[in-house]
């Protein structure tokens, strides 16, 4: 009986021993996670205008991006990172016309400069002190450049007209309490393989709870710009975001402000309306595409309506958009002048 109660003793001690090798190797496993990611998107859509010709004539509303005739492409975004205990990197590549459209200013060196929409180093110096270093994309507006984290595919006039991308030097701050804190010194605008202006833009935010108050100036510019959302319940969020930017010595202006309500149906289908009215003034009312009077001012109110359904890594967006100007920035069916602008798109939106 003895020789057994000790035979027992010995294959429990050795379950034991066993055992926590063997969560002791979990733990480390679970410590050790990869370093390296990889991840993106690939979208395409089509695109028609309800009120206009979709021919050699066809125009688009005065925003960027969604904005080609019948089936067309989006973009390859191919996104590399390296995460580490307190440094790592991303490097953030895009292929396509809506890549191209997001860096527009960047072939400026290299051939292969019109492919970079993000590419920096950062530094965890503290729990609560990041230091980034590099080309990254824009802290202001409530849309973003990868069509994953909009929730309406086409993009409002705020996003398409404010800053896209930055490259430069920026800390941000974990003040504790929900607040947050960042401060950048950067390129002028849109500048981001290089500095041939000799002149560098300033830029800060101030977060608490998911809202932020952000401003930038840059080359005698400047940009103030509120974005953040509310949980209504729990299908329900409306986000908001509203700018103005103006050059010194009355050297042109636009203000906007944007609404996105947005309701869950259902676990895997979501509607969502972006209510914008976006208005120029001075030159700003030519170089935007949403007319202008005599004076250089003009409107535009944009109406869009999306639906997002989700089925795995794809989903689907169904959209239809109303665009109305003060002056007549569109064409009819007739190729006559005229204030506003129907369209419908479908675009599909795979993410890895």
């Amino acid at each position: 009986m003895k020789a057994i109660i000790n035979t027992n003793f010995g294959k429990n001690l050795a379950f034991a021993i066993l055992s926590m090798v063997t969560i002791s190797a979990f733990a480390q496993e679970e410590e050790e996670k990869p370093k390296f990611s990889f991840s993106g998107s690939v979208d395409a859509y089509y695109r028609a205008n309800l009120t206009a010709p979709n021919d050699e004539n066809a125009i688009a509303p005065g925003s960027s991006f969604a904005n080609l005739p019948g089936f067309s492409l989006g973009m390859a975004n191919l996104v590399a990172a390296y995460e580490g205990e307190k440094v790592g990197f991303v490097a953030d590549l895009v292929f396509g016309p809506r890549g191209t459209d997001a860096v527009f200013a960047s072939p400026m060196y290299s051939a292969t400069g019109d492919i970079v929409n993000q590419l920096y180093v950062y530094w965890n110096v503290s729990d609560d002190v990041t230091l980034t270093f590099g080309n990254f994309n824009t802290f202001l507006g409530y849309e973003v450049i990868s069509p994953v984290a909009n929730f309406n595919y086409s993009t409002s006039y705020l996003f398409s007209y404010g800053p896209f991308s930055h490259t430069g030097l920026k800390a941000d701050f974990d003040l504790g309490s929900d607040w947050t804190a960042m401060l950048a010194v950067m390129n002028p605008t849109d500048l981001t393989e290089f500095n041939p202006t000799g002149d560098y833009a300033v830029g800060a935010q101030l977060g608490y709870s998911g809202q932020f108050l952000n401003f930038v100036y840059s080359q005698s510019s400047y940009e103030i710009d509120f974005t953040g959302g509310f949980d209504l319940s729990e299908d329900f969020y409306l986000g908001l975001n509203a700018a103005h930017f103006s050059i010194e010595d009355n050297g042109g202006s636009f203000t906007g402000v944007a609404l996105y309500p947005q309701y869950a149906v259902s676990e895997t289908f979501s509607l969502g309306l972006r209510g914008e009215y976006f208005m120029t003034g001075d030159f700003f009312g030519d170089a935007t595409g949403i007319g202008s009077d005599t004076s250089g001012d003009g409107s535009v109110l944009a109406l869009t309506l999306t639906g997002s359904a989700t089925i795995g890594d794809l989903i689907l967006k169904p959209e239809i958009r109303l665009d109305s100007s003060a002056e007549d920035a569109f064409i009819d069916n007739d190729l006559a002048p005229t204030k506003s602008l129907a369209s419908v798109l479908f675009a599909a939106i795979y993410s890895f």
